[in-house]
């Protein structure tokens, strides 16, 4: 499952050749995003058109995974827990759920989130 942030860097080509090479290969398979993230990519003000298309793209590419009631449970206990904000508990929830290891380079949030049980993925740090 791929975050927001990590969505933007690879369209932007702006991730080590080893990330977007992994990203790649994910994507030439299939790939999942959260609810969350399709509305993150779309809600940005002041974006080009240009940018907008290829989010848009992208997004119908993507398989969309929803929010249902284990999710919302789970996302409940990672923030009274950790306290990271609403958005990036949902989508680590929604990663756990499936079991899916979530790409990010948000450290900041993720890591406080593998003692769940999340799998995190920097694709900045992939060697």
């Amino acid at each position: 499952m791929i975050d927001t942030c990590a969505v933007i860097k690879f369209l932007q080509v702006s991730f080590p050749e080893k990330g977007l090479l992994l990203l790649d290969s994910i994507l030439d398979n299939e790939c999942q995003i959260s609810f969350i993230t399709q509305i993150e990519l779309l809600a940005w003000k002041n974006q080009q058109e240009s940018s907008l298309l290829v989010y848009k793209q992208f997004i119908k590419g993507s398989k969309i995974l929803y929010i249902n009631e284990i999710i919302i449970n789970q996302a409940i206990e990672i923030r009274k827990k950790t306290n990271v904000k609403l958005p990036d508990a949902i989508i680590a929830a929604t990663a756990l759920c499936y079991n899916f290891t979530l790409i990010s380079d948000n450290d900041k949030d993720f890591t406080k989130i593998t003692d769940f049980g999340l799998n995190y993925l920097n694709s900045n740090t992939i060697s």
